[in-house]
């Protein structure tokens, strides 16, 4: 059973307009470097925004989505995110860093990143920070875990999508339905190892 590794940051964060939105901002993986965005409109409408087919195919492949679009996917990390797509204009205003990061840095990292530690942590997870999994499945053949490493809230957002202005931050409420994916109701910025096994 092949076990792809992706190393990186993922932005979770709702805003006013209903839009919720995960951006993926990938440092190393089996696909090498690249950003992708999954998006929730307001009425539903799940929609992957990826670089090229073969990121679109395997993200597709791992989560569910009504739409997908093959298209220049850009994120500037740091304390501000800029995401920028055919599509899509979005900054993010990285804030401090959450209660949670300091635990995580003590866990040693060839533990953090053991499946049955991710299967252990993951009620913990889903009590301190509601939305969150580490360890799961969205309906298909793969099976996902999460390493976070740090945690950090966002200040702010603003942007447009499809030329419509996305308002002001606010909580993925409700839940992306995209399947299984670490998304927390709270707005933030997580430092991550993603991992996910083909099961056949």
């Amino acid at each position: 059973m092949a076990t792809s590794v992706f190393d990186g940051r993922i932005a979770g964060v709702g805003t006013s307009s209903g839009v919720r939105l995960v951006v993926g901002a990938w440092v190393t993986s089996p696909l090498g470097a690249f950003a992708d965005v999954m998006l929730e409109t307001a009425a539903g409408h799940r929609l992957l925004l990826a670089p090229t087919g073969e990121v679109a195919d395997f993200v597709a492949g791992t989560y569910a989505f009504d739409e997908v679009r093959v298209e220049a996917v850009s994120v500037t990390t740091g304390d501000t995110w800029a995401v920028r797509t055919d599509s899509l204009v979005l900054d993010i205003v990285v804030g401090r860093r959450h209660l949670v990061s300091a635990p995580l840095r003590l866990v040693p990292g060839a533990v953090r990143d053991r499946e049955p530690w991710a299967r252990l942590t993951d009620p913990v997870a889903r009590l301190l920070m509601p939305g969150v999994r580490t360890h799961g499945s969205a309906g298909s053949d793969r099976t996902q875990w999460y390493a976070a490493r740090a945690v950090h809230r966002v200040a702010s957002v603003s942007g447009t999508f499809e030329g419509r202005p996305l308002g002001g931050l606010a909580p993925l409420r409700p839940a992306v339905r995209f399947g299984f994916s670490s998304a927390p109701a709270a707005p933030s910025v997580t430092r991550v190892r993603s991992f996910v096994r083909d099961l056949d």
